[in-house]
């Protein structure tokens, strides 16, 4: 579960940023209209589109999944809202809500379903006009549990691939938007905030027990600060107390979501002891004994291509590379090309030379991108959210553009002075 202060960051406020600004920037759409010209007139009409969208929601933000259902709505389509079936009770409670502040019957549409029978369902449907997706694209390996494997069917991958096999069919072609998670990092420069670094990173990595898309999992530290930022993590590792967040305001994050996040979870740990490439530094134990709970975990790797840092885990892992402090450039590139996600990542600097450097490298590596902070805690019109590569389509929610996926314009020129002769005045 989620501490008080992150369920209402979510919940409360996240998700109320999430409709006020979203009227504003349909609004301020709405204001953006084409020139006119002598004799007449032109206007810009923000139509829904033509059909239904379906909304396919994560269990970790419930603000998520009423914005992903809630922003199509808002411009003018009927949505069809599968929530995680993790998180029934509190998206349910959103629709509740919607429904008594006067939201018409049908205009969003509650489908508890399962995910590969709802998506078969929507995208076999010749009014389908869009997908709006929050989730997983998971790497599958040998090395991962069974249900990983099968879970691969539910994915943004597979509705793409449907929409696309079903093309033909539709009277439209759907809007396909996505954002499918991150293998988030921390780069730090030798110049580096030794004390910031360490804060943002156990915040990162560790909040909520590391279940956002954007908590940073991998780390390159420069060999010159090592010594400092691992006794840092360290000292503060032993003050992180796990509990029921409710019972104890001291505790910093509760368990994971449910056994098969546990399962998996555990699977890296014991890869962590396997490997000869990996040390467990701090944490690595876990307990599902009364609920699923995942100590914070740090390890260090002597392989920065090892692949614990390049596939995503979802949990309170996180992995550091120390690399010699001369080569920051190489590691530039290296994390530019490690991971096929582009999420987010940040930058911990204190040359300024360096973080423009930095920026270059990394420009393509992260849709979300901080200079000396961490990974987590996009705001709603402050940092609007999503990545490219494996990690979606980079539509930007909470951003100004990201009404415009979910209208289908129409332009309308009226002309006020009629036409008296076919021929124009060249042709005399």
């Amino acid at each position: 579960g989620k501490t008080v202060v992150q369920a209402e960051i979510d919940a409360a406020a996240e998700l109320i940023d999430f409709f006020r600004f979203n009227a504003k920037h349909a609004i301020e759409l709405e204001e953006q209209q084409p020139l006119d010209s002598d004799g007449s007139t032109n206007t810009m009409i923000y139509r829904g589109l033509e059909g239904f969208v379906a909304a396919v929601a994560p269990f970790n933000f419930t603000a998520i999944g009423g914005n992903l259902a809630g922003t199509p709505a808002i411009m003018g389509n009927v949505v069809l809202w599968k929530p995680s079936d993790t998180a029934l009770s509190a998206s349910y409670a959103v629709y509740k809500i919607l429904r008594e502040s006067g939201l018409p019957p049908n205009i969003i549409q509650f489908v508890p379903a399962d995910g590969p029978v709802f998506g078969d369902t929507v995208t076999s449907s010749e009014h389908l006009a869009g997908v709006n997706f929050t989730g997983s694209v998971p790497y599958v390996s040998l090395s991962l549990c069974l249900y990983w494997m099968l879970y691969i069917r539910r994915t943004f991958k597979r509705l793409w691939k449907q929409v696309a096999q079903n093309l033909d069919i539709y009277r439209n072609f759907p809007r396909v938007a996505g954002e499918c998670g991150g293998k988030n990092f921390h780069f730090v420069h030798s110049s580096a905030d030794v004390n910031s670094v360490v804060m943002g990173t156990v915040r990162s990595a560790f909040e909520y027990g590391g279940q956002k898309c954007s908590a940073c999992s991998r780390m390159y530290v420069p060999d010159s600060l090592w010594p400092q930022i691992r006794q840092g993590l360290l000292d503060v590792h032993k003050q992180i107390s796990l509990g029921d967040p409710v019972e104890d305001f001291g505790t910093f994050f509760s368990a994971v979501i449910d056994d098969k996040s546990f399962s998996r979870i555990k699977g890296w740990l014991e890869h962590a002891r396997s490997s000869p490439h990996l040390k467990i530094i701090a944490g690595g134990n876990c307990d599902d004994s009364k609920g699923y709970f995942v100590e914070p975990t740090i390890i260090e790797t002597t392989d920065p291509r090892e692949k614990i840092m390049n596939e995503e885990i979802f949990g309170p892992i996180l992995t550091v590379y120390v690399y010699p402090e001369n080569d920051y450039k190489q590691v530039l590139h290296l994390i530019d090309n490690t991971s096929p996600y582009a999420l987010t990542g940040a930058v911990f600097s204190q040359d300024q030379a360096v973080i423009e450097e930095a920026g270059k490298a990394l420009r393509n590596a992260a849709g979300n991108y901080y200079v000396n902070d961490k990974s987590t805690g996009s705001i709603v019109a402050q940092q609007p959210f999503g990545g490219a590569r494996a990690s979606g389509t980079n539509d930007k929610p909470g951003g100004p553009h990201y009404v415009l996926r979910w209208t289908s314009p129409q332009v309308v020129k009226q002309t006020h002075v009629p036409l008296t002769d076919w021929k124009y005045p060249y042709m005399s």
